[in-house]
This record gives structure tokens, sequence and C-alpha cells, in this order.
């Protein structure tokens, strides 16, 4: 999953791009709200940091160029203001939660992963499909019970899989959401992440459609009596 991270203090923007990092996000910053709006309106996230206090362009505005542009993705705003007018005002405008400052990283990451699910209509914790479940907060992923180490990138090929179970999903789009804007990018590395994520959960799981992409094979339905 890709995060947009839109703040100005360089050390928080740090210390928050770490900590998404290390929890298997790939992380995108803009320092300002004219570089923060562009970037999402142009480039595939599936949340957003915002802070409202941004110079250029402030969070409010930001936000609302981009509802009024259809652009959907879940917004978490941030915000050093206490008054309940202030956070109203964000909802209002089309952020989907907010967290005020300081605000403890633990808790930073748990409301992006309710974002993310909420948004893909998966309110359980943990993401399943048939034998095989994922914790997006461990990073463990199981078949039968039985625990299955991945590698960073085989976690978030199968995570951003498993929020779109069924659907197709071509190497272009996963490599638009599970490397960062500066990251040497190769979609020819998906095929080698499928490869290997087929061999640790099973060949039928992930299916190959061709010409299109791959699809998370969901689990064949009960047979009727």
């Amino acid at each position: 999953m890709r995060i947009l991270l839109v703040e100005d203090e360089a050390t928080l923007a740090a210390q928050v791009r770490a900590s998404l990092a290390d929890a298997g996000y790939a992380v995108d910053t803009a320092a300002d709200g004219i570089d923060g709006c562009h970037l999402g309106a142009t480039e595939p996230y599936d949340a957003v940091v915002l802070d409202l206090g941004l110079p250029g362009l402030d969070g409010l505005s930001v936000l609302r160029r981009w509802r009024a542009a259809q652009v959907n993705v879940p917004v978490l705003i941030l915000t050093a203001r206490d008054s309940w007018t202030d956070k109203v005002e964000g909802i209002d405008a089309g952020a989907d939660d907010y967290l005020a400052k300081p605000f403890r990283m633990e808790e930073l990451l748990a409301r992006i992963r309710a974002l993310i699910r909420r948004a893909h209509g998966m309110p359980a914790p943990e993401l399943a499909c048939g034998p095989l479940r994922l914790n997006p907060r461990t990073g463990m992923a199981t078949v039968d019970g039985a625990a299955v180490v991945l590698t960073a990138h085989e976690f978030k090929v199968l995570d951003y899989l498993m929020h779109h179970p069924g659907a197709i999903v071509s190497k272009a789009t996963l490599t638009g959401h599970i490397y960062a804007q500066d990251f040497d990018r190769d979609s020819n590395t998906i095929e080698v992440f499928v490869g290997r994520l087929r061999r640790k959960l099973g060949v039928d799981v992930i299916e190959t459609v061709r010409g299109q992409g791959y699809r998370l094979r969901p689990p064949p339905a009960p047979a009727g009596d």
C-alpha cells in the first residue's frame, strides 16, 4: 500500500515516514500544500496523511480541491489546533478521520489501517481469502493456520491483492502501489514476487490472467445440496 504524507515539519515528517515504512507502506512526502495537492491528484495512493497548517496552500484547501476533482482517497488530517470547530471543518471538507498533535505513532498506524480497510469494505482487522489469512498490523500470513514467512515486498504484493479479492490487478497497478515515487521501479520484478508467493502459498492462490494481470483466486463456492 502506498501513502502520501503532506507535512511541513521536517522532524515530524521524517518520524512518520520512518514509522510508515517500517509498517510496510511505500511513502511519498510533500513539504507544502502545492506539491502535496499535485501528488494527490496525479499519483495512485491508498491513503493520505495531511497536515492542516501547510505553507503555500493550507490543508483544507488541498482537501477541498481533491474532493472537487473526485479524488476519493481516504484522508487522515493532522492538526495542532485544539478547537472542535477546526476538526468539524476538516471532516466537512472531506476528511475521513483526524488526529491531533502530539500523537503516538501506534495510533496513527492503527487509524491508517482502519481507513484502508473501510475503503475496501473490510471491517475485520485480519484479511482472509479461503484458508489464507494476512494480518496487516503484524505482517503475518498463514495458510490453514500454518505461518508463512514473507519478505517485505512479498507482503506488499499480497497485501494489495488481498485488499482487492477477485479483482484483476495489472502489473502496472501493483508497481504503482508498492513502490514510492523515488524508488527505481521495475514492473518485471512483480513477476518474481508473485512467483515466490505461489511457492509459499500454493500455486492456485494467485491466478495469472493473460494480458491483464493477477487475481487473488477466491475460494470455490460450497456445492449445493
